[in-house]
């Protein structure tokens, strides 16, 4: 562990410990994965102040999401087939937010259910939906996440259409794997995650198996999940949603501020300025170059979140100085998970807050709340 310094180390375990398939899911983007490369490159154009001779001393990095307090402003994103980059993977991570005072997000697409996180958490989590064909499906998942206390939902705008990811399908990406030559040598040399998975139950879409409907084993999975992201999803569908959950939500996709402001009108909480991480329209901006733009669109009419390309803890403090709340990191604690389960997720956690906090020092701030434009070299 104490060779492990940066998200890149944890990402570079993670590749030797996780089987090809899963780690390519996590790794890739759309097609010729353009957008998900500006992710991390445009934050490199983005140059701080550095500020010397100021009090530096009792910093914060506390904040708040949606009214939520937080040690600092990151969450854990919605990740699909976490629990395939290690063994209960929901469950674990969602322990170590908890018990890292930051937000864990649950996806729709998850290997552990919605019960299984609740089943080791003790404060609520939030869950991330996405708008299927079946609507019976997706009333009882908004249920279920109500019956298990989910303080917020995160209603994915940006997956009407799946965007291709070549890697997966050359990969044959499938939960669980098919036991294929190739998937079979791959595993083999992997042997605390084949372990790991022969330990659990948890190895396919819990949230769906055996209840959505005619879906009640992984053979059924797989020509139902084809079918069902709905490409007539529209504004009209956000109205019902806040309605059914009569909570705090959060419209996750926003790339243009004109959606934003459409977004505003909604009466949703906040929006996360996000591209699905490059893995839906390649060619699309990088998050944090409109950032700005969409947050100075919208006001202070809805909290700005934003996600895609975080892998330090600069990488978020830019995110604030250009008008976000919050911040969300996937693939950073995918890699940690992946590298050293539960561990690892934590050690990514640190990793990013004290980047964050020598950073907030050397830019002469002791609070993060209040980073801002005037941090930044214009």
């Amino acid at each position: 562990m104490s060779d492990i310094l940066t998200i890149a180390d944890l990402k570079d375990l993670a590749r030797r410990r996780v089987p090809k398939m899963f780690f390519d899911y996590a790794d890739s983007g759309a097609w010729t994965e353009s957008t998900y490369r500006a992710n991390e490159e445009d934050f490199q154009k983005i140059k701080f102040r550095q500020r010397v001779l100021v009090d530096m001393s009792n910093r914060s990095l506390e904040t708040t999401m949606i009214g939520q307090k937080v040690s600092m402003p990151v969450a854990l994103a919605p990740t699909g087939l976490t629990g395939m980059q290690h063994a209960d993977g929901e469950m674990l991570a969602a322990q170590a937010a908890e018990e890292f005072g930051v937000p864990f997000t649950l996806s729709t697409m998850s290997i552990c259910s919605i019960e299984d996180v609740a089943s080791v958490t003790k404060k609520p989590f939030w869950f991330q939906l996405y708008v299927l064909r079946d609507k019976d499906f997706v009333l009882n998942l908004i249920d279920r996440a109500k019956a298990a206390k989910c303080s917020a939902l995160v209603l994915t705008l940006d997956l009407q259409v799946l965007g291709q990811r070549h890697k997966d399908v050359r990969n044959g990406l499938s939960a669980p794997p098919k036991m294929t030559l190739a998937n079979i040598a791959n595993i083999a040399v992997r042997p605390g995650w084949w372990m790991g998975m022969a330990g659990t139950k948890r190895r396919t879409f819990r949230n769906i198996v055996g209840h959505a409907k005619g879906v009640g084993d992984v053979a059924s999975l797989s020509s139902w999940t084809t079918e069902q992201f709905d490409p007539q999803l529209s504004w009209k569908d956000v109205a019902w949603i806040k309605e059914r959950w009569g909570g705090k939500l959060i419209l996750k996709g926003i790339l243009d501020k004109e959606d934003a402001l459409m977004a505003a009108k909604t009466g949703a909480d906040a929006i996360i300025v996000s591209n699905h991480g490059g893995r839906q329209l390649d060619g699309a901006s990088s998050s944090i170059m409109v950032l700005e733009e969409i947050a100075d669109a919208v006001g202070d009419r809805i909290e700005v979140h934003m996600d895609g390309g975080i892998r330090s803890g600069q990488d978020v403090l830019k995110a604030l100085c250009l008008g976000a709340k919050g911040t969300y990191i996937g693939r950073p604690f995918l890699y940690g998970l992946g590298a050293l389960g539960k561990e690892g997720v934590t050690k990514a956690l640190e990793i990013i807050r004290k980047e964050m906090d020598i950073t907030l020092a050397l830019c002469g701030k002791r609070l993060v709340t209040d980073m801002g434009k005037d941090q930044l070299r214009r």
